[in-house]
């Protein structure tokens, strides 16, 4: 039987993938983003689409209003100037719509880590805003908890090309669970259309296995034909001007660099890895599949 569903963030590496695999199906999508041009594709294909903001409660809760699932999530705002304030604002205005609206099923993209509610920087807000949601009554809420995600490694294209090196402000040998998007995207989606949740609960996506960003570094390299790139963990406040010379806030960076440098104390290593958690796409077929296209576009 096919479902009403809305998607925020849609023009999202999730939120985009979940809305084709759900439009394929055949769904009655709503997809919500503040610049819909990307979405337009979607519209052949069947969806609705709305120009509208996620601290816009009227919008929200007149989508939710007929939908059977929800998508939600919390984005980033690399100019706010207090990213803790920000975050609250936006999950109470979730909160608010959720319940204006009455509807009874809600995926929320979370993120490993989310147990933790200090010391993770950004990840903070996404573990306030699970607690949160988890006081909703009479609500169905999934939080998908999912690892790093392979494609921040296509955000360091430009580094690869333009200085020989790979680089993020966290550790080179400390492995993580990394997870390619489309795999996030359809155990979110099977989700959205079956309803198969009830209750209060978390679904770990966790990727294949656990990899070090100088291993994942050594796999771009030999996929672009410099099989000795190196991995470079780039001190800080380095980062952190660049990042402020793109005009980002200095809130927003510090919780950004909060997060990166914080995966060497284990905080993404929190949940157990079993079956049920780790999904199938590789590093080698993500480099291959996806790094690849990008970098020689």
């Amino acid at each position: 039987m096919k479902k009403k569903i809305v998607i925020l963030g849609a023009t999202g590496t999730v939120g985009s993938k979940i809305s084709e695999i759900l439009l394929n199906e055949g769904h009655q999508v709503t997809l919500i983003a503040r610049h819909t041009d990307k979405l337009e594709k979607h519209r052949a294909l069947g969806a609705e689409i709305i120009a509208g903001d996620i601290t816009d409660v009227q919008t929200l809760t007149n989508a939710f209003s007929n939908a059977d699932s929800a998508f939600i999530l919390l984005p980033d705002n690399v100019k706010a100037e207090n990213t803790r304030a920000y975050q609250r604002m936006v999950t109470g205005t979730l909160i608010k719509a959720i319940e204006d609206s009455g509807i009874k099923h809600i995926v929320n993209m979370s993120s490993l880590g989310s147990h933790m509610h200090e010391g993770n920087g950004i990840m903070a807000g996404t573990g306030e805003q699970e607690v949160r949601l988890n006081q909703l009554d009479g609500v169905n809420v999934l939080h998908i908890r999912s690892a790093y995600f392979m494609e921040n490694f296509l955000r360091t294209i430009g580094l690869v090309k333009n200085k020989g090196i790979n680089g993020t402000a966290a550790a080179g040998d400390h492995a993580i669970p990394m997870v390619a998007t489309q795999d996030v995207a359809k155990i979110a989606a099977g989700h959205l259309a079956s309803l198969d949740f009830s209750g209060k609960s978390v679904q770990a996506v966790m990727g294949p296995r656990d990899y070090t960003y100088r291993e994942f570094t050594t796999l771009i390299g030999k996929a672009i034909g410099q099989p000795e790139l190196p991995y470079v963990q780039v001190p800080v406040q380095q980062i952190k001007q660049t990042f402020l010379s793109n005009g980002f806030s200095e809130d927003f960076v510090d919780n950004l660099l909060e997060m990166g440098t914080a995966i060497k104390t284990g905080f993404m290593n929190y949940q157990k890895r079993e079956v049920s958690t780790t999904t199938p796409t590789t590093a080698e077929d993500f480099v291959n599949q996806v790094y690849l296209p990008a970098y020689n576009l």
